[in-house]
């Protein structure tokens, strides 16, 4: 009896309970930035039987009482939680989106938003830092660069090389969209800007390696950006010497539409007048880019992203002048120049998205993209060199001055490329998440069209005699001339899941994949495994956190347009992709010293390299020979600590020591400048253009005491030097070495509009800040070397003369934030 009336008196309560008056609330939950929180909970504090959890897509749905004051709680890992007071009427469907705000434990650039992140080889980098690190460039590749094993020895170029790989070997996104980046430009003058407008970025995640199957056809690195989806009207604009940037954000009024857009200018002709070479530089760059959503309802979302460049570069070049060589042979170059070199590189890319998530745990998504390049390239320069002989004698009252010359001759350069670079793809991904699997999939069908002419050439003069010499005929020195049209399409896919579990002795995670491409022009099929395991271990002093990690996979690169032509401009499509076994032991660790938060990051990695197609550096121009001809390695070490090393603002200093070698496996030959040369098989192994055994990088800020207002920012670099050869030396005798890379920046920056700002005025009031800057750019005026230009003498001796980048220059920079 007393069982069956308790069994009533629950009845009773759930009949009441079931018929109290209900409500409706749906939303999304975003960070600061206006990235989605996928997985973010919220909670009512009242009832804490009630919750929801955010889809993949940041979106939620809570069902709760009606007519009662109740708190919503929102959280979400390495975030402050948000608690907010409603109450709704019965039957009421309210939208509440909110923003939540980042920990203040955050770990400088390293903002560690979930387990799942930390546990895979991408690491999350903040964006807010990119404007405080000084570089002339300003793009958001300048925090990339800063980061162990990757390398960039010239300032004017965004172009990066990581663990051993080159430029081209580097995959880049922008929601979820693959980049591409103008192919025909061959020095840093030329580049302009990169496409990632780092005032619209919200999230930036980067691998050296090692990482998962979803990201694609590269064999050295992936770098992940998303843009802001904004929750209010915000804009920014900037002005230097250097340029000028705008953009503006906001939503409507009910927050299913978002737009972000923003446009740059930039001109490097203030820098470019400390090169050697005298002239008029004309460098013009600028782009507009916009990034829309649409919210169609809970389950369905479209997005849009457009972006259009145009970079231009006219040259006059009239004198350089030229200093080099030892204490024992000091040299002094002079060169008389004639011509002119006009370059215009347009670009457009365009992607059109569509999300559905029928539930909270799966999303499904189709992207069409398209990429369009318009290149042109066009020179007529001759030069006239003399090579002269300067004192050397110290207490010498000629110290410097020319005793005699050694060495006259011209040279003519000549070109007239075109190309007209096409890439359409059409893709499927899906996400789904169920008990400790999160699994996603992924099919790309791409077509690439390619429509080039090339016709280049170079002829050298030295003593009167045109080289190589003849007595019949005047020869050009190097020639390439190429008519190419071709049309080609790959089909790639993955598949992934990660299986999180928590045992007694600590947290695992286990990450296995794998990814298959096959290339319609040489039938090629590759099948891409890739795994990564991650461990972290529970300890009796609970504040030790620590994390390791080990990933291991084979990646493969399918060849692009610079890998299939030769030096002669002639298109192999027969050759291979190039492959990479990758292995990567690393260690994450959290520790807090004088009372702050700090991050060690350390990683050594093995990479075996096959099939791989063997190339020369000029600048920032890859040469490639057109065959699958070598084999190689690379191994090494990276390092890196950051934190609060002055209390409030972050910091790091990283260091990278690393080995890359290649072998030629097959004997070739090539006929190049008239010459026939045949390079052996000798089983021995050589430098690759991008080994360099040693790079250290140090980001530090630091602010005047008692005034936060005031900031100083400094950049140091320093990289051991590269591996070159002669001209033509087709790696036989690839054995000399660069100077070592060093340059040190320094940035001042005064907050003159804000809070705690100096100007009070009420007009100043309109603006979130204005930030007066400083910069100071090779503060020691550092020569560095990024290429030589090689001249003979009477004798027939060859000398490399250096390719100087930059000198010091003082940059004034206004930042302004509504």
């Amino acid at each position: 009896m007393k069982n069956t009336l308790l069994f009533l008196l629950m009845l009773l309560a759930g009949f009441e309970l079931s018929a109290q008056p209900k409500a409706q609330i749906y939303g999304v939950v975003r960070n600061e930035f206006g990235k989605n929180l996928e997985f973010a909970n919220v909670t009512l504090k009242e009832h804490p039987e009630i919750g929801a959890t955010a889809n993949f897509d940041g979106n939620y749905t809570m069902v709760l009482p009606a007519n009662e004051q109740l708190t919503l709680v929102f959280s979400y890992t390495g975030h402050n939680r948000l608690e907010m007071p409603v109450k709704l009427f019965p039957n009421e469907k309210r939208k509440i989106n909110v923003a939540l705000k980042g920990a203040t434990i955050n770990l400088t650039d390293v903002d560690i938003v979930s387990e799942r992140e930390r546990s895979s080889n991408m690491i999350r980098l903040n964006p807010k830092i990119a404007s405080s690190v000084i570089s002339t460039s300003g793009n958001i590749e300048t925090l990339i660069m800063s980061q162990p094993g990757v390398v960039n020895n010239n300032e004017l170029s965004s172009q990066y090389s990581v663990r051993g790989g080159n430029y081209d070997e580097n995959l880049v996104y922008v929601n979820d969209i693959e980049i591409y980046r103008p192919l025909l430009i061959r020095s840093g003058q030329q580049e302009g800007l990169s496409f990632i407008n780092s005032d619209m970025v919200s999230s930036v995640l980067f691998s050296a390696g090692g990482f998962e199957a979803r990201y694609g056809d590269k064999m050295s690195s992936v770098l992940d950006i998303k843009y802001k989806r904004p929750t209010e009207f915000a804009s920014s604009g900037s002005l230097s010497l250097l340029g000028a940037t705008a953009h503006v954000e906001g939503c409507s009024d009910n927050q299913l539409f978002t737009y972000i857009a923003g446009a740059r200018y930039k001109s490097n002709q203030y820098l470019l007048g400390t090169l050697d070479t005298d002239g008029e530089y004309m460098p013009e760059y600028m782009d507009f880019q916009t990034f829309l959503t649409y919210d169609l309802g809970t389950d369905f979302e479209i997005n849009l992203l457009g972006h259009i460049s145009s970079n231009e570069y006219f040259f006059e070049p009239v004198t350089r002048e030229t200093s080099f060589g030892t204490i024992h042979e000091a040299l002094k170059l002079k060169i008389y120049f004639e011509g002119q070199e006009l370059d215009r590189f347009t670009t457009y890319t365009g992607a059109l998205a569509g999300h559905y998530s029928p539930s909270s745990k799966t999303r499904l998504s189709l992207f069409f993209s398209a990429f369009n390049s318009q290149e042109e390239e066009r020179f007529d320069i001759l030069g006239q060199y003399y090579l002269n002989e300067l004192d050397n004698q110290l207490g010498s009252d000629n110290l410097g001055d020319s005793l005699a010359n050694i060495g006259v001759g011209s040279f003519l350069n000549h070109a007239r490329n075109y190309l007209d670079a096409s890439v359409y793809s059409f893709y499927h991904k899906g996400l789904h998440r169920t008990g400790n699997h999160f699994l996603q999939w992924g099919a790309n069908y791409q077509i690439e069209k390619f429509i080039s002419t090339m016709n280049e050439w170079e002829m050298i003069d030295s003593a009167g005699y045109s080289l190589p010499y003849s007595d019949t005929e005047v020869l050009l020195s190097r020639t390439v001339n190429s008519d190419t049209t071709l049309i080609t399409s790959r089909i790639s896919g993955y598949f992934q899941d990660t299986y999180t579990r928590t045992i007694d002795q600590g947290e695992i995670s286990l990450n296995l994949g794998l990814r298959a491409n096959y290339r319609e022009v040489n039938g090629e099929f590759i099948l891409s495994p890739r795994a990564n395991l991650a461990f972290k271990p529970y300890f009796k002093t609970k504040n030790l956190d620590i994390l390791f990690r080990l990933a291991a996979g084979y990646y493969y690169q399918p060849p692009f347009f610079h890998e299939m032509r030769d030096l002669n401009g002639v298109m192999h499509t027969d050759i291979l992709s190039q492959k990479s076994t990758h292995i990567v032991l690393g260690t994450d660790y959290n520790f807090k010293a004088w009372k702050r938060p700090f991050k060690f990051v350390g990683e050594i990695y093995y990479k075996k390299l096959r099939d791989l197609i063997l190339y020369d550096v000029d600048n920032v121009q890859l040469r490639y020979y057109g065959s699958n001809n070598a084999n190689g390695y690379a191994t090494g070490i990276d390092l890196k600590i950051n934190g609060e090393f002055v209390r409030g603002v972050d910091s790091w200093l990283s260091m990278s020591f690393m080995n890359t070698m290649e072998r030629i496996d097959e004997t070739f030959s090539i006929v190049y400048a008239d010459s026939l040369h045949i390079t052996e098989a000798d089983g021995k192994y050589i430098h690759r253009p991008t080994d360099q055994l040693f790079t250290f990088n140090l980001f530090f800020q630091d602010y005047f005491p008692k005034d936060s207002t005031i900031k100083m920012q400094l950049n140091l670099v320093f990289g051991s030097g590269l591996h070159y050869g002669t001209p033509n030396s087709f790696k036989e005798v690839a054995n000399l070495r660069m100077p070592t890379y060093r340059r040190v920046d320094i940035g001042f920056s005064k907050l003159i509009a804000g809070e705690d700002a100096l100007l009070k005025h009420k007009y100043f009031k309109k603006f979130d800040s204005i930030w007066l800057g400083l910069e100071i750019f090779n503060l020691l005026g550092i020569k560095n070397t990024v290429s030589y230009l090689w001249v003979t003498d009477i004798t027939n001796r060859q000398y490399a003369v250096p390719n100087y980048l930059t000198d010091r220059r003082i940059n004034i920079k206004l930042l302004v934030t509504i």
